[in-house]
């Protein structure tokens, strides 16, 4: 099975070959990469040209113009181009470790989707790691402790690698903490939902709606933490003078049990 890996980014280059960098070094090679561009300058599409050159695998990069934050619209022309049987989610922003293609392609599992979750860098630890390209995909457990020591990072617990089994699906109605920074989703259960709602605007709950209009259609959440954990580098807080509301939005399709969204992909995606 082929993985569509759709990273989201703007204006921020740097952070966006840390990533690159991770998933360069995956044990699985068995996925493609395709870069949701929300409006980025010139040097992200440079980036991604050079990074091309020499990349073990495809990449290919979706721009859109820079019209505010869009995020979803970005990942929906994304998802267009994507090849693959399963789309992950990643946010730019958010490194994956050597293992995070394989552990996402062993839980993935037909009528899921898979939630993983994330470690907080600090700022100034973000900042030298850029700076310096420090690897970060490759450190070792040792490393990361000795960087919560430091407060370099809120926690160490995301990643550990856990056989959990069964209680991955103890939670499997449940929406909160599905950040698409960091979710696997089959490409058809994506295309029939139509994926992400555009009529989304500003920063807020666009992939909270995703995961509420999943289950309504009857896509069930199997945790993935202990196992696909991904190491999320500081940014500034984003602008939320939309977020309340994106929140009666999302109340809205709660309530209703929607399973399609107002601006998105056609019903005849995928």
């Amino acid at each position: 099975m082929l993985i569509s890996v759709i990273i989201t980014t703007y204006n921020r280059p740097d952070a966006l070959r840390a990533v690159l960098d991770g998933l360069a070094a995956q044990q699985d090679r068995g996925f493609e990469i395709v870069v949701a561009d929300d409006g980025s300058r010139d040097d992200t599409r440079a980036l991604v040209e050079s990074v091309r050159t020499t990349a073990p695998l495809p990449i290919q990069h979706v721009w859109q113009e820079d019209s505010g934050f869009r995020a979803g619209a970005a990942r929906n022309r994304a998802s267009e181009q994507a090849s693959g049987g399963y789309l992950l989610f990643l946010d730019g922003d958010c490194v994956p470790r050597p293992d995070y293609i394989a552990q996402h392609r062993r839980l993935a599992e037909h009528g899921w989707m898979v939630a993983g979750n994330r470690v907080l860098l600090s700022e100034s630890f973000t900042r030298t790691a850029l700076a310096e390209r420090l690897p970060l995909h490759a450190w070792t457990m040792a490393e990361w402790r000795a960087a919560r020591q430091r407060g370099d990072i809120n926690r160490t617990l995301p990643l550990t690698s856990l056989p959990l089994g069964p209680m991955r699906k103890l939670a499997a109605h449940r929406w909160q903490r599905v950040r698409t920074c960091n979710l696997g989703v089959w490409t058809t259960d994506f295309g029939r939902v139509g994926g992400f709602d555009e009529s989304f605007e500003g920063w807020g709950f666009e992939d909270s709606d995703l995961a509420v209009r999943l289950l309504n259609a009857g896509v069930r959440r199997k945790e993935g933490a202990f196992a696909t954990g991904v190491l999320h580098l500081w940014h500034r807080e984003n602008d939320r003078r939309h977020e309340g509301r994106n929140w009666e939005l999302l109340q809205d399709r709660i309530r209703t049990g929607a399973t399609r969204p107002l601006q998105g992909l056609p019903a005849t995606s995928h």
